[in-house]
């Protein structure tokens, strides 16, 4: 007996198999997102707050050296006054022909003491504090200075440097009352 052929079913003609749905939303595995994100500001706070205070314990301390170098960097301010002495002609110390220098120079000095130490030491010597005294003092000074010099020290690319220099030096040693905080050219001539 022969038995009947067998028919293989093809995948179009087989019934669909039912998949399962997806499930709904709720019963899915939840990633714990906000607890992460809370976890991490607190921490992120309490970091802050504890380095915060580390930096502020060390710079109440004097221990911080950023707090040290900022307190030592700022000068105070140095209230000054301007002293223009007359303008000078003095000859040079030039060996063989005869030159000179026609200069004005411009003080700039720092005031005396404020408030009862200013007013007694203008009680004391009236025509120092006035300046009468300390200008020609100033100007004895640097005719003695310029007096020294020579045309080519003058002309050099640094001379007029190394001249205030000098004469804010000599004025320092030589007039302690006068103190000079810097010399200012308003005319510099050199004749040879």
């Amino acid at each position: 007996m022969a038995t009947p052929p067998t028919v293989l079913a093809s995948a179009a003609s087989a019934p669909p198999v039912a998949s399962t749905p997806p499930a709904p939303a709720a019963e899915r595995a939840k990633f714990p997102v906000l607890p992460l994100v809370i976890a991490v500001v607190v921490g992120v706070v309490i970091a802050a707050l504890g380095i915060g205070g580390a930096v502020y314990a060390l710079a109440r301390s004097g221990r911080l050296p950023v707090q040290a170098a900022a307190v030592k960097s700022a000068p105070a301010p140095v209230a000054t006054h301007l002293m223009a002495l007359d303008p000078l002609v003095v000859n040079l110390a030039d060996a063989g022909h005869a030159s000179f220098v026609k200069v004005s120079v411009v003080l700039q000095v720092a005031d005396a003491a404020s408030g009862k130490d200013a007013a007694r030491s203008e009680e004391k010597a009236p025509e120092k504090a006035g300046g009468n005294e300390a200008m020609i003092e100033a100007r004895d000074t640097a005719l003695t200075v310029l007096g020294r010099e020579t045309s080519d020290v003058l002309l050099a690319a640094d001379g007029k440097d190394r001249l205030k220099a000098e004469l804010k030096a000599a004025l320092l040693e030589h007039n302690p009352d006068l103190k000079v905080v810097d010399v200012f050219f308003t005319d510099f001539l050199v004749q040879r």
